[in-house]
């Protein structure tokens, strides 16, 4: 079953999260469709602008935790030595499958909708322009336990600073409408004016020239490489990323994912802090 479908709205290129029953959680089968549809938008001449959204109910949810608290169970199961430079290859595929919504030549568009966390937020961040639902929540919870952003530069170009470290060294969930507010995401609309305006602003984009986005898209690129370093950030959360994986809180999470189940694990995790699954309903 595919992750991406894609569809074409004259100039402007649609692709879909579509595996709306596991809230489009990140696979290695949905790295492999982002790299391939980024790099044939790119490709196509008729193609100026990427829309990037998602069916069901949410826009993504992160890595899928149960192939992965498994994959890592078992690799410590082998009672190896952690490879750190072995997991940043693997972690790094990932992340440079995401940045390809920053480095493609053409605009990148995202519509975001319920659930965008963790690993979801890896993703999105990379995307030139955010428009998110009300339904929408952000956040990086796995920055209280197994993880560390695999871009930290795009929280801290969006955020600022102080405001980037209030929310990564809490985990804590931001709303649509602070997201809007703090300036992680372009602006925030009803729900049931998403797709709508999402669209109608890649198709006022896509009126210009391809070379004219081309050219604008690379300039501002250039400011942000200047600025904040994509590669070196990218190598360093990638690293981390993997470190947080092999401390022992990390090896815990894992074993108690085993034990309980991931869902559960990550209610525990969450419960101190009221948010996500845990908030009170």
């Amino acid at each position: 079953m595919p992750a991406i479908r894609t569809e074409d709205d004259g100039a402007v290129r649609h692709l879909v999260l579509c595996r709306p029953d596991e809230y489009n959680t990140i696979t290695p089968e949905l790295r492999d469709e982002l790299t391939a549809t980024l790099d044939a938008a790119d490709d196509d001449h008729s193609v100026r602008v990427v829309l990037l959204r998602a069916e069901g109910p949410a826009f993504c949810s992160g890595y899928g935790l149960d192939w992965s608290t498994a994959a890592q169970a078992t690799e410590e199961g082998r009672e190896r030595a952690w490879d750190s430079m072995a997991d940043v290859r693997m972690i790094g595929r990932f992340a440079s499958a995401f940045a390809k919504l920053h480095t493609i030549s053409k605009p990148t568009v995202a519509a975001v909708h319920g659930w965008c966390i963790a690993g979801g937020t890896d993703l999105v961040l990379n995307a030139d322009l955010i428009i998110a639902g009300e339904s929408a929540r952000f956040g990086y919870p796995p920055a209280r336990v197994w993880g560390i952003p695999e871009a930290p530069w795009l929280w801290v170009a969006r955020l600022g600073l102080e405001q980037a470290k209030r929310y990564l060294l809490t985990g804590d969930e931001i709303t649509a409408d602070e997201a809007a507010r703090l300036g992680l995401v372009l602006e925030c609309v009803p729900d049931e004016d998403l797709l709508d305006r999402a669209s109608a602003l890649a198709q006022r984009m896509a009126q210009l020239p391809l070379n004219q986005l081309q050219m604008l898209k690379l300039v501002c690129n250039d400011v942000a490489a200047q600025m904040y370093r994509p590669d070196t950030s990218r190598l360093l959360g990638t690293l981390f990323d993997g470190v947080a994986r092999h401390t022992q809180e990390g090896l815990d999470f894992v074993a108690r994912a085993q034990d309980v189940g991931f869902r559960q694990a990550v209610r525990e995790r969450d419960d101190p802090f009221g948010d996500y699954g845990s908030r009170p309903r």
